[in-house]
């Protein structure tokens, strides 16, 4: 038997964090809001991504519980994602940030990004 791996968070900003971590999950979260989309079409709404980093992507956010994966048993075979409810949460709740980033986007866009770190 599996054994389960537990996480304490020290608030939940640090909760949220480790279900979207990384540039990737919100950008799919985001390309997800409208409705199902197939891995192809993902793929092209979430430009830069590669193949397996968005595999990967979409497993954790699988586990996690973020989104739904449908498959169809027809030929070809078809696989649809779709965020479940706890998904479509998390994206009402970035919508703020995505806010936030559209107002500061100049400046963001601005700052030289190799002094940074």
């Amino acid at each position: 038997m599996k054994k389960t791996r537990k996480r304490a968070f020290t608030c939940g900003l640090d909760a949220a964090i480790a279900v979207m971590g990384g540039k990737w999950k919100g950008l799919i979260l985001f390309a997800l809001q409208d409705g199902p989309l197939r891995f192809g079409e993902l793929r092209r709404a979430v430009p830069g991504i590669s193949e397996r980093v968005l595999i990967l992507q979409l497993r954790e956010m699988e586990a996690t519980g973020l989104l739904h994966r449908e498959v169809y048993h027809q030929v070809p075979p078809k696989v649809e994602y779709s965020l479940t409810d706890f998904g479509h949460s998390l994206n009402t709740a970035m919508a703020a940030l995505g806010e936030w980033g559209e107002e500061h986007i100049e400046r963001i866009e601005a700052i030289d990004w190799d002094q940074v770190g």
